[in-house]
């Protein structure tokens, strides 16, 4: 790989997960729609963004292979399940003041990776991984011993992201065709609401104001880019310099919480943070000494 590949693939994945760090901030604006308003809109205009994009590149054919393998569109719909619920509680995360929460359950994800590998895939660990999971484990043995409860925004994040990308890297579709695909799914989910709602006086694509309304449609436009980005990342860099980058989203997710929204972060916590962090470092390591070996 050239250099000049390597540092397109770094300015593509920085672009990608900012974005996604950048979120937070997004979402706040839209703070005063209920989020599974938000998540009918994300779904919506996502759908047509990507469709537009699957016309000028002319990729409606892969989209077509996709629905003569019932399979395949069944996992994609599985994946459309996962992430749409992800999306859901990230929304009412940020709308509830519980971002801190959030970027804690993305810090986690890898981790989670790395337990389905072990539980699905049948995967063996190295001692490192062990040891990695062993903290993931300590810290949320920590939330619920320290703050009292189940940590179930960041636990629930960490799973239903973790089990997308597991469920995402059985189906053989690209990202473009696995968007639209996937927001295709939601649709149906997004109308019955939609249609529940209208019984009540309540329109979920109509705003109140140009604003919000401008805000709803760049939520599905928001939704494709970084996935696209990211695409382009992982088709030129190696497997550990796309893991390391993707810690910027929590980490951007964790200071927009506490420097810019004033989150609360109390000393149990941080202890909880210092231990997925030491997690992700000695999983990190391990990593990197893998494909260095390959």
């Amino acid at each position: 790989m050239s250099r000049n590949a390597q540092l397109a693939g770094i300015g593509f994945g920085l672009l990608a997960y900012g974005i996604w760090g950048f979120f937070p901030l997004y979402f706040r604006q839209l703070a005063h729609v209920s989020p599974m308003d938000v998540l009918s809109n994300r779904a919506l205009w996502a759908c047509i963004f990507v469709g537009l994009l699957l016309t000028l590149r002319r990729g409606w054919g892969k989209v077509a292979a996709v629905f003569k393998t019932p399979r395949q569109f069944a996992m994609l719909a599985l994946a459309a399940l996962l992430v749409g619920s992800n999306w859901l509680v990230f929304l009412w995360a940020v709308a509830n003041q519980q971002v801190v929460a959030s970027s804690l359950g993305y810090f986690l994800t890898p981790l989670v990776n790395v337990l389905l590998g072990l539980l699905v895939l049948k995967e063996r660990l190295n001692q490192p991984e062990w040891i990695a999971v062993g903290l993931a484990l300590a810290a949320i043995v920590n939330e619920i011993l320290a703050l009292g409860s189940l940590p179930w925004v960041s636990l629930f994040l960490a799973a239903t992201f973790g089990t997308y990308g597991l469920v995402r890297k059985q189906v053989a579709v690209d990202a473009l065709s696995g968007l639209w695909l996937e927001t295709l799914a939601m649709l149906p989910v997004c109308a019955i609401y939609a249609l529940s709602m209208a019984h009540s006086g309540h329109a979920v694509f109509a705003a109140d104001n140009n604003l919000t309304a401008g805000l709803l449609i760049g939520a599905g436009i928001l939704t494709a880019l970084p996935l696209m980005f990211f695409a382009a990342a992982t088709q030129r860099l190696d497997l550990a310099s796309v893991g390391m980058l993707m810690y910027i989203n929590p980490t951007m997710q964790f200071i927009t919480a506490i420097w810019i929204f004033g989150e609360p972060l109390q000393v149990a916590r941080l202890f909880s943070f210092a231990l997925i962090w030491c997690g992700l470092l000695v999983f990190s390591w391990s990593m990197w000494r893998k494909l260095q070996r390959a």
